[in-house]
C-alpha cells in the first residue's frame, strides 16, 4: 500500500494494492507496522462502526475531547463520498484547514484522522457504505461538532446547497465560536498525546 500525508498534518490517505482475477478482488486494507513506520501513529482498535448513508446526505463534522480522542480510519464499502477532514487544533499551523479526498469502492482508498481532527463526508453515490475503525468507544459526552458549512471554513461540497444532515449537525456551532468557548482541541495537547499519550 501506498500511503501519504494530506495537507492537514496527522491525516493520511492509504492507497492499498488491489490483487484482481476473474474471482473478484483481494487487498489489505489496514497492515499496523507499515500504517505504524510510515505516519508515526498507532491505532488501538477499539470499536469498529458501519454508516449507509444515502446521496447528498453529509455526516459531521465531528470530533473528539483530546485526551483521549478518537481516531478513525475510514474506507467506502460500498459507493462513493467524498471524505474531510478539518483541523480543528487551535494552534496548529494549519488551523481551520481543510482536505478532502474520494473514497469508493473502486479504488478502495482509505484515510486515517488522527485524534483531535474534525471529520465529514457526503455521500456521492445512491448508497454509500463507510466503514471506520476507532481507537476509542463512542463517548457522547466527549463527542462535538462544527457546522459542515461553516463560512468561516467553506468546505467545497458537491451540491452542498441540497445536502441533508441530522439535526445535530445541522445545529452544530461554527468554528470560531467553539474556538471563543474554548471548546477545541489544542495543538500542543494533541501533539503531546501522539507523542505519548496513547494507551494499547
Amino acid at each position: 500500500m501506498q500511503i501519504r500525508e494530506l495537507s492537514v498534518p496527522d491525516a493520511f490517505e492509504v492507497v492499498p494494492v488491489q490483487h484482481g482475477d476473474d474471482r473478484g478482488v483481494f487487498l489489505e486494507w489496514f497492515a499496523r507496522d507499515q500504517f505504524e513506520k510510515e505516519t508515526g501513529h498507532r491505532l488501538p482498535l477499539a470499536q469498529a462502526n458501519c454508516s449507509v448513508s444515502s446521496r447528498g446526505v453529509v455526516r459531521g463534522i465531528h470530533f473528539a475531547d483530546v485526551p483521549p480522542g478518537q481516531a478513525k480510519y475510514v474506507s467506502c464499502a460500498a459507493g462513493a463520498v467524498l471524505d474531510v477532514v478539518v483541523d480543528l487544533r487551535s494552534g496548529s499551523p494549519t488551523y481551520g484547514s481543510w482536505d478532502a479526498i474520494q473514497l469508493d469502492d473502486v479504488e478502495r482508498r482509505a484515510v486515517f484522522i488522527a485524534e483531535g481532527l474534525g471529520h465529514a463526508f457526503m455521500a456521492l453515490s445512491d448508497q454509500a457504505t463507510l466503514v471506520y475503525l476507532c481507537s476509542e468507544q463512542y463517548n457522547p459526552q466527549r463527542e462535538h461538532g462544527v457546522d459542515p458549512f461553516d463560512s468561516d471554513l467553506a468546505i467545497d461540497w458537491p451540491g452542498g446547497e441540497r445536502a441533508l444532515t441530522s439535526a445535530r449537525d445541522a445545529a452544530a456551532p461554527g468554528l470560531h465560536e467553539l474556538a471563543s468557548a474554548g471548546g477545541l482541541p489544542t495543538w500542543d495537547a494533541c501533539r503531546a498525546f501522539y507523542a505519548g499519550g496513547r494507551s494499547d
